[in-house]
């Protein structure tokens, strides 16, 4: 009986529209709208019952350091600035630390670079088969050329195959990208050691542009001489 229930074709449902008297308010809500617009109510109102009852039984000798470290903006609250939160020793270490790291991928890309190139500089100077053929007449010279000819012809054929060259042409490509990734991490690591220079004990200066011998982008800074004891 179910086989046969399920054979016979039932009229497809159709939601009820809105009337036409209707129309100006829009689509008509179905139960399932009904039920989303509820929970979410709901929701809300449980929300504003627990932040009134937090209200309530506040305590008002209540103290946490976020009251003193905060302060409102357009009536949010943001925490004080912590720039000064390190000493300058901290700061140092960090940044040596930094610097150290940085120094580190260095020498690992230079590593990664050196054998990239040992591979392709040997797959580039492939050994050539060239040979010299002496002849003793014109005849015998025109036959050791036709021999080499097809000798070439059957090389020629034997060609390198198209995954080769494009793992060749791949290995190019990030043997390119590793020298650039090289170049910025010691631009980089220049920077963190001048920074880390900057920040020891010293009298020093920044030279002018008329002052460089070699004019350069970057600033140049000189040091005054101290006596060591």
């Amino acid at each position: 009986m179910s086989s046969l229930k399920n054979a016979v074709p039932k009229r497809p449902y159709k939601e009820r529209a809105q009337p036409n008297s209707r129309k100006k308010f829009g689509l008509l809500e179905k139960h399932k709208d009904y039920v989303e617009r509820a929970k979410a109510y709901h929701k809300k109102e449980d929300t504003l019952r627990k932040l009134k009852e937090k209200a309530a039984f506040k305590n008002p000798d209540e103290f946490y350091f976020k009251m003193i470290k905060t302060r409102t903006v357009d009536g949010v609250h943001r925490p004080e600035s912590q720039v000064n939160k390190y000493t300058a020793e901290q700061l140092m270490l960090m940044k040596t630390q930094d610097a150290g790291y940085i120094l580190q991928k260095v020498q690992s890309e230079k590593r990664k670079i050196e054998k990239l190139t040992a591979t392709l500089h040997s797959l580039d100077n492939q050994p050539s088969n060239k040979h010299i053929y002496f002849a003793e007449d014109r005849e015998e010279a025109n036959e050791i050329q036709s021999r080499s000819s097809k000798g070439r012809s059957v090389a020629s054929s034997e060609a390198v195959p198209d995954s080769i060259k494009r793992k060749t042409i791949s290995s190019y490509k990030e043997l390119e990208a590793r020298r650039s990734r090289v170049s910025e991490l010691e631009k980089l690591y220049m920077d963190m050691t001048l920074q880390q220079e900057l920040m020891k004990k010293g009298r020093k200066r920044k030279l002018r542009e008329d002052e460089l011998t070699n004019p350069t982008s970057k600033p140049v800074y000189k040091w005054r001489a101290e006596r060591k004891r």
